[in-house]
């Protein structure tokens, strides 16, 4: 089992990254809340892991926070519930606010997500409702959005096709992806500024 690395970023193209630890590079995938604190490629992160291993492939995915791997662990374990998922809730809505919507049975902040209808809503509901007290405590840092930043390597076009694309690999139909990508875009310039916005124009917080 791999259960954390420790090495170079390589390449991010969210929601994966490669990751050089000691000369090999591990393919990851992550969700958009740890894609927004991941230093600049180039640079060096420690990242707790997940491996979940199929008949056809292996799959690593990495997390900043051992709440989110706590959180993307406990939904595993939820009917219905796959990694590819897993990863959707976690980068669709923050930890505390996916947790008080557990525990306030808040259906309709639940099926915003993509891929959660009402009857996956509910099952969540019934099946986690008592196995997230221990990541209830509201120890994460602040969740509002970055300000706005200027472009560094990359124009604004390959930035808004790199949030197109990562809202597409969460579940979002193609049609929907562009239209929350290019609002976004008005205001933000990084493809992780540019999905965060468009994930909370459709889950503001409370």
């Amino acid at each position: 089992m791999i259960g954390r690395l420790c090495g170079q970023i390589l390449a991010k193209h969210p929601p994966q990254l490669v990751l050089d630890v000691g000369g090999v590079g591990y393919e990851l995938e992550a969700p958009m809340s740890t894609f927004y604190e991941l230093p600049p490629v180039g640079e060096t992160v420690t990242l707790v892991t997940h491996l979940v291993v199929r008949e056809d492939a292996w799959a690593l995915y990495g997390f900043l926070h051992e709440r989110e791997r706590a959180l993307f662990r406990a939904l595993l374990k939820v009917t219905g519930v796959g990694a590819r998922m897993a990863l959707a809730i976690l980068s669709g809505m923050e930890t505390a606010r996916f947790i008080q919507c557990i525990e306030q049975e808040d259906l309709a902040a639940l099926i915003r997500l993509p891929g959660i209808g009402k009857k996956t809503a509910e099952r969540l509901i019934l099946e986690l409702r008592d196995r997230l007290d221990g990541l209830a405590s509201p120890t994460v840092a602040d969740e509002g959005l970055a300000p706005a930043r200027s472009p560094r390597e990359t124009s604004e076009e390959p930035a808004l096709a790199d949030a197109v694309s990562a809202l597409i690999a969460l579940g979002y139909r193609p049609a929907d992806a562009q239209r929350m990508a290019r609002a976004a875009a008005d205001v933000y310039t990084t493809a992780e500024d540019i999905i965060r916005a468009a994930l909370r124009s459709l889950n503001p917080p409370p």
